[in-house]
């Protein structure tokens, strides 16, 4: 049971009626009441049943962060009698669910279909807790109120931002592919096809037995390899909570790692994921190349950072374990201390000795603001701090790139065309 703010109005006019009329009878003022709870009492009995509600809902099942999804809730009146609902649909905050409390009339044996636009601000499912419904009565001064459960769930998809660099990165594969014509003879190692001898191609590329049986120059033609494996290894210790603006290093990761296996996918390579910091946190391997891109989305969605250290060794054996032919592995992490002269570097050689390494990080453009700082005492130690982290960061990527690994180290906006330029530099070179 529920009282309603239009009784408690009614109650204080009842009241502040009696107190202006001085002299008025103590059992006029209690009747007054004792009828005002008789009505709220009729009012209450003559509401429709909460129980008799049956709820149900259907709608969207998944949304990319930063987009709208619709959630619809059905409400069907089994009782004879117009219920008149106030519905609070409790979703968790970060789903952003709009209107929170929905006011609808359903007649007895209808139904009613409520609308719920969701906003949401984080990665992951999210799930509506209980329904919690009052049904007033015809004078509005009183109402039954109860709980119903109505389970769904919205699984929240990362934004995929990096997606507007990938028509470029597919024009140069397409370039890299002899898709698009170009001047000179097309990057790769594997044969592809003899044609006859144009101004400018490479002398190199003559195929002399063919021209010795022809009465023109014939020359090769080749294209990068296909049917290569990209193990994409995700990082999701500690070091992955860190904030680089107001996104934590995690998001950068994913958003560049969907970029690279959209790339990848294109030129005809196979896509695996593996995340980890002491355990396993998902792995996407198998499948057909067309389906690689929602199955890896949907993986990276519940993905959060674990407030442990990540086990670099754990991590090299679970890639070694999972990948025997060679392949190129690309590891989103920190270049930090601990992380790559106590955590990577007595790890890698089984790794590099494999396989082609390459390993992501995402640089803070806070510290390269800091390094101009001169105008107080404060910005000068923020800016010698500063330029100590740059320091030991090249240092650590010299250190990684004398291993044989190669490095990308770049700020969020170019990070994830960078990853992705990287492995268009690798494919055209013929070292995956």
């Amino acid at each position: 049971m529920a009282l309603t703010g239009r009784l408690a109005v009614l109650a204080a006019v009842v009241a502040g009626s009696f107190l202006a009329v001085p002299g008025v009878d103590r059992r006029a003022f209690w009747l007054a009441n004792a009828a005002l709870l008789a009505l709220a009492a009729l009012d209450l009995a003559l509401a429709a049943s909460v129980r008799r509600l049956a709820l149900a809902r259907s709608g969207a099942t998944s949304v990319r962060l930063g987009e709208a999804a619709v959630v619809l809730l059905t409400v069907a009146n089994g009782s004879g009698r117009t219920a008149r609902l106030s519905i609070r649909d409790a979703w968790p905050p970060s789903a952003g669910a709009t209107p929170r409390v929905h006011r609808v009339r359903v007649p007895g044996g209808e139904r009613r279909r409520l609308t719920t636009e969701l906003l949401p601000t984080r990665r992951g499912d999210r799930r509506p807790e209980r329904v919690t419904v009052r049904s007033a009565g015809p004078l509005g001064l009183a109402a039954r109120q109860g709980r119903h459960v109505a389970p769904w769930q919205v699984r929240v998809l990362p934004p995929f931002t990096s997606r507007k660099f990938l028509p470029e990165r597919l024009n140069r594969l397409r370039q890299l592919d002899g898709a698009v014509l170009v001047r000179g003879r097309g990057q790769g190692t594997e044969f592809d096809s003899l044609r006859e001898y144009v101004g400018g191609d490479d002398v190199r590329s003559i195929d002399w037995r063919a021209t010795a049986r022809r009465d023109t120059v014939v020359v090769r033609t080749w294209r990068p390899e296909r049917d290569r494996r990209v193990v994409i290894v995700l990082d999701t210790g500690r070091t992955s909570a860190g904030r680089v603006g107001d996104t934590p290093r995690l998001d950068h990761a994913l958003d560049a790692a969907l970029l690279l296996a959209a790339l990848a996918s294109r030129a005809g390579d196979q896509v695996e994921l593996l995340a980890y910091d002491r355990v396993q946190r998902a792995r996407v391997s198998g499948g057909s190349r067309a389906d690689v891109l929602p199955r890896l989305v949907n993986a990276m969605a519940t993905l959060e950072p674990v407030l442990l250290e990540a086990d670099h060794q754990g991590i090299v054996a679970a890639v070694l374990r999972r990948v025997r032919r060679r392949a190129l592995v690309v590891l989103f992490t920190e270049l930090n201390t601990a992380v790559v002269e106590e955590g990577l570097l007595p790890n890698l050689g089984p790794l590099t000795s494999r396989h082609t390494v390459v390993v992501a990080s995402v640089a803070d453009p806070r510290v390269g603001e800091l390094l101009h700082g001169r105008g107080s005492a404060r910005a000068v130690y923020g800016a010698a701090a500063a330029e100590r982290a740059t320091a030991e960061r090249r240092r650590l990527v010299a250190l990684l790139r004398r291993r044989g690994v190669e490095v990308v180290d770049a700020a969020p906006e170019s990070f994830a065309p960078s990853v992705a330029d990287a492995y268009l530099a690798l494919k055209a070179e013929g070292r995956l």
